[in-house]
Formats: structure tokens, sequence, C-alpha cells
């Protein structure tokens, strides 16, 4: 098959390549010797080492998901979260809609459990200059079977080799499947689990760098078609390889888990990493995806490309985003009037968007300028607190609502086949009613709190703004958000004429505080807050799995892998200090190594009582 064929001549060639560097930002553990015994296979080899094959061994499990079964180390020595579950379930729904439609113009058909029934896939009526493959001679693709002239995909950082293992027995249209790690440990064990779901005509495992494989298909023009990046915390390393060694418009897939950096906490090492400032506000969420793709676009533009977003997700402690990227010297010219800086407000949380460049039409064509600006004074007219400005971020939409709606039809047509399918139908559900032209959003506790009033619902709040004019949306980002094309004034004034009606304590307001400046403006407009019949959103009224419960304790990101697993001693004694510090001590006792904020500010009314500790800071050195 020629796709196989290819794949395996890159790999070859990558076996002449220069030694591989010792240390990588990857999925796994990285720089350390092989393991006696550990069996790793050669560079470009997909047979599982001697004496081993599938069956687990002393200090190993079986872990299923989806249609695979994966032998995998119960000590940490190779990365796995299962929770990410949901991540993988709905990449491999994303790359059957993507493979539906780089394969359709080949005459190939790609067909999913349950589509039999139904004839097949849809077809999609041809665009014009198309040629059109008579429905007899047109070949199908099934999910488990190599597909010729199907596409090639790279795991790049690939752990234990459940995803891509998870591609090749769940998508169909799929040629050939390169799944790569630098760690020795994680190499062997892919060639094992390989083995054991018998998918090594479409699998191959790699022991190399990521960035040193993707840059060496770039300079053999073996492109391949789907990059997937998920590695453990940042994926700023590899995505100027990435952006080069995929394919004219193939599909990038890459999972963000720094999201202290990402929302916030660190915005200088937000810049550091993808060239834009985060700032901490209640919209950081989806920030966070502005900022990621900002990215993107950015690396992309060095090499005369630009990214196309199909689907960008803010789920549990990730972002997820897919894009396609695309070579044009035309559209590079307009990627800077697709990015924009953020004013916040500190004081009121009010925000505003400053594009970078402005692109006129001009003829049959358009001209490209400098933007002009700023869209605020220099501090907020709203509570006349100062701004901070973050960014620059993308400002065009995150989704593809057509892609998005293709995905869910799958869903509905081959039901049963993700075991996160309720969430992934509420997610998809949530994202195609978003405003797509309207970025970032305010919340509805964020607005209340601000003025010191209690919290109208949800309904509430969505009718005064359609009663109003204008348009409202959810955000999957958060299950407060009020994503509108409204000005902040038009918000400000409905949270006053809230406040009318549930009036707020203001002699307990200090002059000069947000809340007091802004109930000390009479509303321009009357709002109403009667039911508007467009006020619950589809999602909603059909009781869609939008915003599930924490699906397991302890369910956030996991340890880094390390060479012979288990964690390192400093890490372990600080999760037995400090987690559940408050369950597992019920009297307190615990509690009074740590000092008392109250006692600090000299305001503790406790005294002896106080559970933390009053004793007096430490004396400064002279």
């Amino acid at each position: 098959m020629r796709g196989a064929a290819r794949a395996a001549a890159a790999l070859r060639t990558l076996r002449r390549g220069p030694p591989l560097p010792p240390t990588m930002d990857g999925a796994s553990p990285n720089g350390f010797a092989t393991p006696p015994g550990s069996g790793a296979p050669p560079e470009g080899s997909a047979e599982p080492p001697q004496g081993e094959g599938g069956t687990p061994g002393t200090g190993e499990t079986l872990i299923t998901e989806g249609r695979a079964t994966i032998v995998f180390p119960s000590a940490n020595e190779v990365f796995y979260n299962p929770v990410q579950g949901f991540n993988r379930d709905l990449t491999c729904a994303v790359l059957t809609e993507f493979a539906r439609l780089q394969l359709r113009p080949k005459g190939i058909r790609v067909i999913l459990p349950g589509e039999e029934e139904l004839g097949g896939s849809p077809p999609d009526p041809p665009e014009a200059g198309d040629p059109q493959t008579p429905p007899e001679t047109s070949r199908t693709a099934r999910p488990g079977e190599a597909c010729e002239e199907g596409l090639r995909v790279l795991e790049a950082l690939a752990a234990s080799g459940l995803r891509s293992v998870r591609f090749a027995r769940e998508v169909p249209g799929l040629g050939a499947i390169v799944a790569s790690d630098c760690s020795p440990r994680a190499a062997a064990l892919m060639a094992r689990n390989v083995a054991r779901n018998g998918v090594g005509d479409l699998v191959t495992p790699r022991l190399a760098d990521a960035r040193m494989l993707m840059y060496q298909s770039k300079a053999e023009r073996e492109p391949f078609d789907v990059i997937d990046l998920d590695p453990y915390g940042s994926p700023a390393p590899f995505l100027d390889a990435a952006v080069q060694a995929v394919s004219e418009g193939g599909l990038l897939c890459v999972t963000c888990t720094d999201m202290a950096v990402m929302a916030g906490n660190s915005a200088e090492t937000c810049y550091s990493k993808y060239g834009a400032v985060s700032l901490k506000g209640k919209f950081c969420h989806e920030m966070a995806l502005r900022i990621i793709l900002h990215s993107l676009d950015l690396r992309a533009n060095c090499y005369q490309r630009f990214v196309v977003p199909l689907l960008s997700v803010s789920a549990d402690f990730y972002v997820r985003v897919f894009v396609r990227v695309f070579t044009g010297q035309a559209k590079v010219k307009a990627s800077a009037s697709k990015q924009a800086l953020v004013f916040h407000c500190v004081g009121c949380g009010s925000h505003h968007l400053q594009r970078l460049g402005r692109a006129t039409s001009h003829g049959s064509g358009f001209k490209y300028s400098a933007a002009t600006g700023p869209p605020v004074g220099p501090t907020c007219e709203f509570c006349h607190q100062r701004h901070q400005v973050g960014g620059p971020v993308w400002a065009e939409p995150l989704h593809d609502p057509a892609f998005v709606e293709g995905v869910l039809a799958a869903l509905e047509r081959s039901p049963g086949r993700f075991s996160t399918e309720p969430r992934l139908r509420g997610m998809l559900s949530v994202i195609a009613e978003e405003l797509s032209d309207v970025p970032l959003y305010y919340t509805l506790d964020g607005l209340s709190s601000t003025i010191r009033s209690n919290t109208p619902s949800l309904l509430q709040l969505r009718s005064a703004l359609l009663h109003a004019g204008f348009r409202v949306s959810l955000s999957h980002a958060c299950r407060n958000a009020v994503k509108t094309d409204a000005p902040p004034a038009v918000l400000w004034d409905i949270m006053r004429c809230w406040a009318k009606l549930h009036p707020v304590k203001r002699e307990r307001l200090q002059d000069s505080s947000p809340a007091a400046r802004i109930l000390a403006v009479e509303p321009t407009l009357q709002a109403s807050f009667a039911l508007h019949e467009d006020a619950n959103p589809g999602s909603r009224k059909r009781g869609l799995k939008r915003f599930p419960e924490n699906p397991e304790a302890f369910w956030g990101p996991k340890a880094r892998a390390k060479a012979g697993g288990g964690l390192s001693p400093s890490l372990q004694e600080k999760r037995e200090r400090l987690q559940n510090k408050r369950r597992q001590r019920p009297d307190g006792a615990g509690l009074k190594q740590f000092p008392c904020k109250r006692f600090k500010e000299g305001s503790c009314p406790r005294g002896d009582q106080c559970c933390y500790s009053h004793e007096p800071p430490p004396a400064a050195p002279h």
C-alpha cells in the first residue's frame, strides 16, 4: 500500500539521522538510560521485545479504553492519565470527520459501525470543478483497516501508545500511524501494546525526538496529514516543527495542560512560551484557547502558512485545539487583523478588544493597514479603575460550525462508540450554540459580585439581553458564562435595573468602590427580566450533559513520569502535608503550622481559639 510504503521509507531514512538529544519536554520522562531488560526497540522497529509479547508481567496491569487494551506499568514510569479519556474520545471523533472530508474527493467513503444500515456516510454535493466518482467505483474505509491513500498520522509524544492504538482500531481512513516517544521504556511498551492489539500493519512505534522526527519529515518532503501533540505541560517547544511537518490542509491537534500559566498566574512565562500575555479574568479559559491559536498562527506565518480552527475546547484542566494549516502569502497578510489586544478593567471586569491590524475591501481584494486605538481611556468609564493589557490573542471564531455539526451528526448515526458520548454530545451542542463572532465572555457571579447584589438566574439575564435586542449564548468553557454582543454599558444598565428590583445596601459600599460608582449612575435602558421565549438554549432544554461532575477524586494533572516510577520524596511529603489537611484533621490540630491571615492584619476575633498560628513573623535580617 502506497501510504504504508511511504511511511516505512521515511522511517528508514530517519534511522540514518543524527543522534537524538538526551532531553525533551515530552509526554514521558526523558534523558534516562534504558533500564536493564527493558527491551527498547531499535529506531524504526515495530517488533515487540523478545520474550515479552503482550502478556502483563510483574508490576503491570491491563487497561481497557475504547477498543484498545494495553499493558501498563503500575509504577509511574510511563505517563498515563485516565481522566484524559474524554480528550482521546474527542480526538477519535474529530479525526473520523476529518478523514471523511479529506477522502471524499478521492472517492473513498468513510463508514462507521451502525452506518451500514443507513447506507454509509451521507454524500455532500461536489464543489464546482471537482471530479465526480461514480458510486459503483467508490471505495470504502472502515475502522481497523489500513486504507490505501489514507491519512498519515503522527502521535509525536505517544507514551504508552494508547492513543495510536485507538486511532488504528476506531478511526477509519488511516494509511499509516507513527507513534513516537524519546523514552526507551515508553517505546518498548508501545511495541508490546501494538502487538497485543494486532495493529502492527498500521502503527509503527518509534524511539525518537519528536522535533527531530518532524523536521526530518519536512526535509524529506513526507509531511503528515495529522499531527497530534499532547505533551506533559506546554506544547510550545514542538509548535515550530509541527506547523512545518503537517501537509497542506492537514490537521494539527494540540493540547495545553499548563493552565496556570495560560490563565494569568504567570503572565511573563506565558509570553515567553506563546508570545502573549495572559490575564487573570473570569474569561481566562477562553482566553487560553485564543492564546494557543495566536501562537500557532504566529509560528505558521513565519513559513507563509496560516491556521483555520475547526474546533477549540476547554475541558477539565486543559485546552485542546484542532486546526488546519494552509499555505498562502496573500492570506498570511490578513493574520495581523485576526489578532487583538485585550483591555481588562481590574475593578469591574469590563473588557475591550483592540485589533492589531485592519483589513478593508479594495476593489476585488483587500487593503491591509495598522489599526487605530485604543478603545478605552486612561481609566475605566464605569468604575474609574485602571486597565490591564493582555494578548495578543486570536480574535476570530474558535470553531467551524459546519465541522462541529458533522461531528455531532456522526455521533447520532453511530451511537455507543465512546464511553464519554453523553458529555461529547452536550459539549459539542453548547459549542454549536456559541456566538462565533463574540470573543470572551462575562459570568453571572462576576457581574453580581461587582455591584454586591444577589445573582440573577441565567434565564433572567438572558431574557433581559434578548428583550434589549442583543444576541446571547452560553460558553462551553464556563457554566455561568454569558457571551453577548451587547457592549459593557448595556450590561451595567441591566445590572443597575436588577439592583433596583433587589436593593443593595449602599451604606456598606465605599465611595471609591466599583459597586458604588456603577450604581451611582442612573440606567438609560429599562431592562425587562420577563422570560423570553428564546432564553432557554436548546442544549439546556434537552437536558444534555453539558458540565459534568468531576470524574474522580484528585482528577487533575498527574505527576510527571520518571525513571524507576514512583514519586520523588519531596513531592510525596508535600502531598501528605497539604492535601486534604482539613478533612484528615477535623480538629484543626495540623493547621497550627500555617500563619493566620487575619492575625497578620490585626483583626482575628478568635484569639487563642484560632486553629491557625498566631506566632509573629520572623524578624527580617538586618
